[in-house]
């Protein structure tokens, strides 16, 4: 009973042997080829319907992708891009402008490039308010689409505080020194004038410090920094008032008082000196000089002319 037992089950284990050495010789493909052969196999029995025109689709399709990466490479994406949406309907048409009170429109609209065919779709919203950014009189500028055909533009404008005269040029400054541009019209004449070499940069805190002083400070015609360290006063009427570099509140209160009692400013003078804390200097204009001299020379012809008498 052992025997046969013995006998049939090695038979199956010889079979399973060879079966097993057979499969080990095959050759079998990787998992991820077996897809792509079973189709190639199955496209060339016939057994995929390929519709008509799929080559002719494919061959188009292959060629605007070689297009589009050339277009791509060669940077003119953007360009193919701004045409085509600007074509279907997205063409810039209206912008409109806000807070430019110097800011002329025709000057944002050279410097956005806007030409009627500007694609809104296209359009760089950070790119344009950068250059918006970098006119002399814009401290801020926002830009805003509005579909399908329109742009927003707003604008925060730099306030003039004063004309600078550096040399023979003449800038227009905010308060805190800063130069926004050349002075070019009138139409800012009715701001304080400051001349010299660092002028602007303490010209808000001495314009406030004569604040004080609104009569003296209405008849200013010119603020003067003389050697960056103090300020000269050129007055409506011509006179010249020297400020020390400390204490010019003390020194105002002088011509204050000078003014009142005298009327200083209103006679020949061409310059009061109030640099020194303990005497104040008054420079005659030479016509007075001259007039003064005449007088002189007139007294002492009538001394001598009474000596002799006596």
């Amino acid at each position: 009973m052992f025997a046969m037992i013995g006998k049939k089950s090695g038979e199956p284990r010889g079979r399973s042997q060879a079966l097993y050495l057979g499969v080990e010789e095959r050759r079998v493909l990787p998992r991820p080829l077996r897809k792509a052969v079973r189709f190639c196999v199955s496209l060339a029995t016939g057994r995929i319907h390929i519709p008509a025109h799929t080559g002719t689709a494919a061959s188009f399709a292959f060629f605007a992708a070689v297009g589009l990466y050339g277009m791509a490479v060669g940077g003119h994406g953007h360009d193919v891009a701004q045409a085509t949406t600007a074509t279907i309907g997205f063409a810039i048409e209206d912008v409109r402008v806000s807070g430019n009170d110097q800011t002329s429109e025709i000057d944002i609209l050279q410097l956005l490039g806007l030409d009627g065919t500007t694609s809104l779709v296209a359009l760089d919203i950070d790119a344009a308010r950068r250059k918006l950014s970098s006119l002399p009189w814009v401290e801020y500028a926002e830009v805003r689409k509005i579909y399908p055909r329109t742009i927003e533009v707003m604008l925060k404008e730099r306030q003039a505080f004063g004309i600078w005269q550096h040399g023979s040029e003449l800038s227009l400054i905010e308060k805190n020194g800063a130069v926004i541009a050349p002075l070019r019209d009138n139409k800012f004449a009715s701001l304080p004038l400051f001349v010299g070499r660092n002028a602007e940069q303490g010209a808000s805190t001495f314009e406030h410090e004569m604040a004080g002083w609104p009569d003296l400070k209405n008849r200013v015609k010119a603020y003067v920094r003389v050697a960056g360290r103090r300020w000269d006063l050129h007055l409506d009427n011509g006179v010249v008032l020297k400020l020390p570099e400390d204490n010019v509140a003390k020194a105002l209160t002088v011509l204050a008082r000078l003014e009142k009692e005298q009327g200083v400013l209103e006679r020949d003078v061409a310059a009061v000196d109030l640099r020194l804390e303990d005497r104040t200097t008054i420079q005659l204009t030479p016509a007075a000089v001259d007039r003064r001299k005449d007088a002189l020379e007139v007294r002492a012809k009538a001394l001598k002319k009474l000596g002799e008498q006596s």
